[in-house]
C-alpha cells in the first residue's frame, strides 16, 4: 500500500464526522504570491470536478495594517463554518510589532489543529533523490510556540509548553496515519537527554502509546542527529513524529528531498475542520509578477480533499501535478520560464486528459 503513496494519503482523523453534501470550502489568499496561488488551486479543483461552496476571507500583514488584527474575527467564524480551509501565505515581520499575531499559528492554537502533516517523496527532478518517502508529524498547539515570552531590559524568556494530552494525540495520529498508509516506521524524534524535563515527557508519552503498534518498527533518534540523517540518507525514514519547534525545521530540512519549499504542501488538523496550505511563504520579491509556482497551493488542495474523502479527485490532481513536472511547462523556481498561469494551465491539461 506505501507505493500508492504518491497518489494518495489518508488523512482524516478517525473522529472526524466526513461532510455528506456539499463541502464549503473557506479560501484565504493572504498576502503575497498566496493571491497567485489559491486562485490556481481553485481553477485546478474546478477542473478535478470538485462540487463545493466557496467563501473568501481575509488575514495577514496587509489585513493587520488595514484592520489592526491579523485574524479578524469574522475570518475564524468562516473557517470554523468551513467543511475545510485553502490558506494561501502571509507577510509577518521579523522585528516585534506591537498587536501582531500570525494568524496561521492563531488558527492552530483557536481551532485545535494539533497535527500538522507534511508528506515529501521524491519527484522527477533533475538531480532527484530517488526513494525518498517520508511523513513528518508534527505536534501543533504548544512546545515553543506556545506563545508565552517575557522581556525584562537585556533578558527575554520563552517557556516551553509540553503536555502528556498533546503528546500522547500527536503520538496516537502519527501511529493511525501510519496504519491507514501501510507504513511500516515511526521515528520518535526529541532531545530529551538535554531537555529532560519537556522532551523527557514527549518522548515517554509517545513510546508508551506505540507500544500498540502491531507490526510498526519504532525507533527514536535525537533531534540534531535527525537533521543530519535527513539531509545524508533521507531513505532510512517513514513517519517522523515530534515536537512543534522541531517539526517545523525538521520539515522543511526534509522538503529538499521532494523539490524544495516550492513544492511542499502541509496540512493541519484537527478533529472537526483541517487546514491546507503551500509552505513557501508570501515571496514579496516576486510577489505580482506572475511566475510564482502554484504547485504547492494545488498540492495542499490535493491533501484536502483526502482529508474529504475524495481520493479518487485527489490521485488525479497528484498524478497531474507529477506529469506537469515530468514534462513541463515549469515556472522559474524549477529552471523553466512559465507563468502562475501557464502552468497551472497545464495542470488542468493534464488532468483532463
Amino acid at each position: 500500500m506505501k507505493d500508492e503513496f504518491k497518489n494518495t494519503l489518508l488523512l482524516h482523523p478517525s473522529s472526524l464526522i466526513l461532510h455528506p453534501f456539499m463541502n464549503t470550502i473557506c479560501l484565504i489568499p493572504g498576502d503575497g504570491i498566496g493571491r497567485e496561488v489559491i486562485p490556481a488551486a481553485r481553477a485546478v479543483l474546478d477542473a478535478a470536478g470538485f462540487a463545493a461552496r466557496y467563501v473568501e476571507a481575509e488575514a495577514g500583514w496587509e489585513t493587520f495594517e488595514r484592520r489592526g488584527t491579523a485574524l479578524p474575527d469574522a475570518t475564524l467564524e468562516l473557517v470554523r463554518q468551513a467543511s475545510a480551509t485553502l490558506f494561501g501565505a502571509v507577510s509577518s515581520p521579523s522585528e516585534r510589532v506591537a498587536g501582531y499575531r500570525s494568524p496561521i499559528v492563531a488558527l492552530r492554537r483557536e481551532l485545535d489543529l494539533y497535527a500538522c502533516i507534511r508528506p515529501v517523496q521524491s519527484l522527477p527532478l533533475p538531480d532527484a533523490r530517488p526513494g525518498v518517502d517520508i511523513v513528518v508529524v508534527r505536534e501543533n498547539t504548544e512546545g515553543l510556540y506556545s506563545g508565552i515570552e517575557t522581556r525584562e531590559e537585556n533578558r527575554a524568556t520563552a517557556t516551553r509548553v509540553v503536555t502528556r494530552e498533546a503528546s500522547r494525540r500527536i503520538a496516537r495520529f502519527a501511529l493511525d496515519l501510519a496504519r491507514a498508509n501501510g507504513r511500516r516506521r515511526i521515528t520518535v524524534v526529541h532531545k530529551a537527554n538535554v531537555l529532560r524535563e519537556t522532551c523527557g515527557l514527549f518522548r515517554e508519552t509517545a513510546l508508551e502509546v506505540l507500544r500498540d503498534r502491531e507490526g510498526i518498527e519504532v525507533n527514536e533518534m535525537l533531534v540534531d542527529n535527525c537533521a543530519y540523517q535527513l539531509a545524508r540518507r533521507p531513505e532510512q525514514f517513514d513517519v517522523i513524529v515530534t515536537t512543534n519547534l522541531f517539526g517545523d525545521i525538521l520539515s522543511d530540512v526534509a522538503s529538499a528531498w521532494g523539490g524544495g519549499l516550492g513544492l511542499a504542501a502541509s496540512a493541519n488538523l484537527g478533529n472537526n475542520t483541517g487546514v491546507f496550505e503551500p509552505v513557501h511563504g508570501s515571496a514579496p520579491d516576486i510577489a505580482g509578477q506572475g511566475i510564482a509556482n502554484p504547485l504547492a497551493a494545488i498540492a495542499a488542495a490535493a491533501a484536502m480533499l483526502d482529508f474529504l474523502g475524495e481520493t479518487e479527485r485527489s490521485r488525479n490532481i497528484r498524478a497531474a501535478i507529477r506529469t506537469v513536472i515530468e514534462t513541463g511547462p515549469l515556472t522559474p523556481d524549477l529552471g523553466g520560464t512559465a507563468t502562475t498561469g501557464t502552468l497551472t494551465n497545464a495542470v488542468v491539461t493534464a488532468l483532463r486528459s
